[in-house]
């Protein structure tokens, strides 16, 4: 693409809003700006897109929107009129323009003669990928940029199954963007007028119920809970976003009685302003909750990610200052916990099974083996946990109880195919009360568990590298290692290495 070119398109396109035209014209004789605008699209993969918000292909925004949508359509279409008529579910999460995108997203979709499923307001990703599934959806699109700092957001997409969507149909809606103009090809219509032909129609608390009844049919131990109901006190923050409500809610349908919610973080904001980044992986964000637990009394801090699919949790360390369980962590104790509460209550399935990505903690598999439990490993990414999940259970191989990443994604039960914060977060506060009421904290349950296990230690760094020379500096690191892989590491020479890539 030439840059150049697409950029003095732009500003002179009758598309696009005098806002937008006033953004560009500020960037005038900023050539690396504009390359970094206009370099290409956005890449569309098996998660969709995400970038940056702002005017520009190589930037988030409603003709971005628009024109991906109408290259899903046109995937869509070619199902067959079945397809079109059981339609797509869309979603949006609490960043800014997520309802503006989304609306766009199903008016394109309605022109294209597809039914759309548009829930009411912001709802949790989990809650996207149970309503394709539920009403049988053909596909579901969220405007979500999940963990990201405020100036992105994405266009994430799912196929029938509830999960991501399959590398063939990914493949496809990318060529078909290829093709299509941005702005002429795209089919629009009227949102009021699609609504009223019946094209869109709106999901709201029918959809949270049906969902939250699926969530609750997860818990184990209600009365233990209950024991523990009177004197176990909490705190949740969902860092501005969509798990403010569905996950409280559901903690007080567990039984919960002191859920201390951080106020400040209750309020749906795209800007965060309580945090420089929403990301329950970084322990700096929970810095409101660490002072709400310490004036409550509460020793278990729990946090979801903008879009609930993503959950952390922190706990009062041996000094009595909160510590963050890293996700491998809290992955392991979940695992333990399950196994558990399945044994005592009778409910473990025959040839029970967990899955991890490649990137998580081996200590899973000791966990697992030790109680007979298969354990499997799939590439990094949910897409391919679900298909996992899919192959075990319909090939009779495994019934799945529970997936994990380490970047803190947990899936659990049949409803979902995605990260999902709202079960987890009632299936790890219920495991909190648990070890409460035998007066430990999950400190003391790792130390356990080690002791039982084996000692692991696993240490993730975040790199974040923004703009155009972020992306040559990542592909400088990757062809580098590639071209010259590490001989030895902490003077322990490498036997082997595999690159996923080629499969070597």
């Amino acid at each position: 693409m030439d840059f150049m070119a697409e950029y003095e398109k732009w500003l002179i396109s009758p598309y696009i809003t005098d806002e937008e035209r006033v953004e560009l014209k500020s960037i005038e004789g900023n050539e690396k700006e504009i390359e970094s605008r206009f370099m290409g699209l956005l890449s569309f993969g098996t998660a969709g897109l995400r970038g940056i918000m702002g005017a520009g292909t190589y930037r988030m925004n409603i003709h971005v929107v628009r024109h991906a949508t109408q290259a899903f359509a046109e995937v869509v279409s070619r199902e067959g009129e079945d397809a079109k008529k059981a339609g797509v579910a869309v979603c949006y999460d609490c960043r800014n323009h997520g309802d503006e995108f989304a609306k766009a997203a199903a008016c394109v979709m309605a022109a294209n003669g597809i039914s759309v499923r548009l829930f009411e307001d912001m709802r949790p990703t989990p809650e996207l990928s149970f309503a394709v599934r539920r009403y049988g959806c053909t596909a579901g699109i969220n405007i979500t940029a999940s963990h990201n700092p405020k100036e992105y957001n994405g266009y994430k997409v799912y196929w029938s199954d509830g999960a991501q969507l399959p590398p063939d149909h990914a493949a496809a809606v990318a060529k078909k963007m290829e093709e299509l103009d941005m702005f002429t090809d795209i089919k629009l219509m009227d949102y009021d007028e699609a609504v009223s032909r019946g094209l869109i129609t709106i999901m709201g608390k029918e959809t949270d119920e049906a969902f939250l009844s699926e969530v609750m049919a997860m818990v184990n131990d209600k009365e233990m809970v209950a024991r523990a109901a009177d004197n176990f006190h909490m705190v949740f923050t969902p860092f501005h976003g969509t798990g403010r409500e569905l996950i409280p809610e559901a903690l007080k349908r567990l039984g919960l009685k002191h859920v201390h919610c951080v106020a400040e973080q209750m309020v749906k904001d795209g800007n965060f302003p309580t945090v420089v980044s929403p990301n329950p992986e970084n322990p700096e964000g929970f810095y409101l909750a660490v002072e709400l637990a310490d004036k409550v009394g509460a020793d278990f801090i729990l946090g979801s990610d903008p879009d609930a699919d993503r959950v952390g949790i922190m706990v009062r360390g041996h000094d009595g200052k909160f510590v963050p369980i890293t996700g491998n962590q809290t992955g392991v104790l979940f695992l333990d916990y399950l196994i558990g509460a399945l044994n005592r209550r009778g409910a473990m399935p025959e040839n029970p099974a967990a899955i991890k990505s490649i990137v998580s903690t081996e200590m899973v598999h000791a966990v697992a083996e030790k109680n007979g439990v298969a354990c499997y490993d799939t590439f990094t990414g949910f897409k391919f946990i679900a298909e996992k999940k899919n192959e075990l259970e319909e090939s009779g191989k495994g019934n799945v109880i529970f997936s994990f990443e380490e970047s803190y994604g947990y899936m659990l039960g049949n409803y979902v195919r995605d990260k999902d914060a709202v079960t987890a977060s009632v299936l790890l506060s219920e495991m909190a009360a648990w070890y409460f009421l035998q007066g430990k904290s999950l400190i003391d349950a790792l130390d356990e568990m080690y002791e039982k296990y084996g000692a692991y230690a696993e240490r993730t760094i975040n790199l974040v590298m923004p703009g155009l020379d972020g992306i040559h500096k990542m592909a400088e690191l990757m062809n580098g290692l590639r071209e010259n892989p590490p001989r030895e590491i902490g003077g322990v020479k490498v036997r082997l290495y595999r690159d996923y890539q080629p499969g070597t």
